[in-house]
C-alpha cells in the first residue's frame, strides 16, 4: 500500500523558513517524480514544485523560484521541501505527491498527472 506522509508545518512569522518532509512507503519511487502542490482556503490546488527521484532533476513555480528547494533522501525515502523567506500568502495545506515518469514536464505542473498523495500538512505564516 503506497503511503505518502507529509509533516513538518506550523505557524510560523513572516521571514521564517519551513522545512517539510514526505516520507514515501509501499513501493520503489525510483521511476517516480515527486511533486509539492499547496492549496489555500476558497482557493485551487497549486503547483508548487517538483523532483525527479532518480536523478534529482527539479522544476519550481515561478512564484516560489529562489526560495524554495526540493531534495531527497535516497536511504530515508523521504522527500524534502525547504521553504525561506515565507509571507502570508504561503499560508496554505502543503501535498506530497508522485507521479509516474514518461511525460514531458510540464505534466507534473497539473496536479492531474499525479497517482497518490498524501493527507497534507498545514502551514500559517503571520504577519
Amino acid at each position: 500500500q503506497v503511503q505518502l506522509v507529509e509533516s513538518g508545518g506550523g505557524l510560523v512569522q513572516a521571514g521564517d523558513s519551513l522545512r517539510l518532509s514526505c516520507a514515501a512507503s509501499g513501493r520503489s519511487f525510483s521511476n517516480y517524480f515527486m511533486g509539492w502542490f499547496r492549496q489555500a482556503p476558497g482557493k485551487e490546488r497549486e503547483f508548487v514544485g517538483v523532483i525527479r527521484w532518480s536523478g534529482g532533476t527539479t522544476y519550481y513555480a515561478d512564484f516560489v523560484k529562489g526560495r524554495c528547494t526540493i531534495s531527497r533522501d535516497n536511504a530515508e525515502n523521504t522527500v524534502y521541501l525547504q521553504m525561506n523567506s515565507l509571507q502570508p500568502e504561503d499560508t496554505a495545506v502543503y501535498y506530497c505527491a508522485a507521479g509516474s515518469i514518461g511525460y514531458p514536464s510540464y505534466r507534473y505542473y497539473r496536479s492531474g498527472t499525479y497517482d497518490y498523495w498524501g493527507q497534507g500538512t498545514q502551514v500559517t505564516v503571520s504577519s
